[in-house]
């Protein structure tokens, strides 16, 4: 038993991860109609920064994290004003250049830290005992800070005109524009949002997990599948699909084994959705 609950907290840090990821990804292709390729490379690029912050320039932790975020959110805007807002209505353009890019950051990481995993810790060590449960604080404080993020999406999706207008051009992008909504406005910032949060996820979770040039390659799949699974659109379905992803890949590791609880995950997901093709929460893309 005490395995088992030791198991669900890395299930529930590992789903807190992916449904970062998830709405960030979710973000730009429900809103943008664009599939960014270049999402996992984002989340590799959020761990470099913090890393390069916290051990060239000498900054604390937390504040490495939100230049993390800052960066990553920069980048993304531009990148959307300059490029992708020429061709956004052209998908196979759309994804070349996303692919491109994340080619682009990849390639710089390697050329400017190396192939070889830095040495990039987590600052707080140590585990809450509880019982005889023992739970790392890093896995904790992960968990906290992304509810925070994804409750600050939510408001900001769901709560603020600006929210309102991104989910309007969404729907109908041309008769959102006749009512005054400018697109060439609002994408580069729903962009922008969508990076940062793949940005914050790499500062937050690497330092857990590993840091590498192609670390975002696996994150990119998983969060592909979470959306999917969630149902596009929908945050919450996002989150609950996240989470569910997050258990069932630490649990089918521990008591399956590496391969068998990769296959036991894709298994899950397309019982899922044979049985539900929308997604979990499908409904609330159309009810959004």
């Amino acid at each position: 038993m005490t395995a088992f609950i030791a198991t669900a907290m890395i299930g529930l840090s590992l789903g807190s991860q992916y449904a970062l990821l998830a709405l960030g990804f979710t973000l730009i292709f429900g809103i943008l109609g664009v599939m960014n390729f270049a999402h996992g490379a984002f989340y590799a690029l959020g761990g470099y920064v913090a890393y390069a912050a916290v051990s060239h320039l000498g900054m604390p932790y937390p504040v490495a994290v939100v230049i993390a975020a800052l960066v990553t959110g920069a980048i993304g805007y531009v990148f959307e004003l300059l490029l992708i807002q020429r061709v956004i209505d052209d998908h196979l353009s759309t994804l070349m250049l996303t692919l491109g890019l994340s080619m682009l950051i990849t390639t710089g990481l390697v050329g400017g830290f190396g192939a070889e995993s830095p040495e990039f810790k987590f600052p707080v060590e140590g585990v809450l005992e509880m019982g005889p449960v023992r739970v790392p604080l890093s896995n904790l404080i992960t968990v906290a800070v992304s509810a925070c993020i994804i409750g600050g999406v939510y408001l900001l999706m769901f709560k603020t005109g600006f929210g309102r207008a991104l989910r309007a051009l969404a729907s109908d992008r041309e008769t959102a524009s006749t009512l005054g909504l400018r697109a060439n406005l609002m994408f580069p910032l729903a962009f922008s949002i969508a990076t940062a949060l793949a940005g914050v996820t790499g500062a937050l979770v690497t330092p857990i997990l590993s840091l590498s040039p192609h670390v975002g390659e696996p994150v990119l799949a998983t969060s592909f599948i979470v959306v999917i699974l969630g149902g596009l659109g929908s945050l919450w379905g996002e989150v609950a699909a996240a989470v569910i992803v997050g258990l069932v890949e630490a649990y089918s590791s521990v008591y399956l084994g590496g391969s068998r609880g990769a296959l036991a995950l894709f298994v899950l997901v397309l019982i899922l959705l044979i049985v539900k093709p929308s997604g979990l929460f499908g409904r609330e893309v159309r009810g959004a």
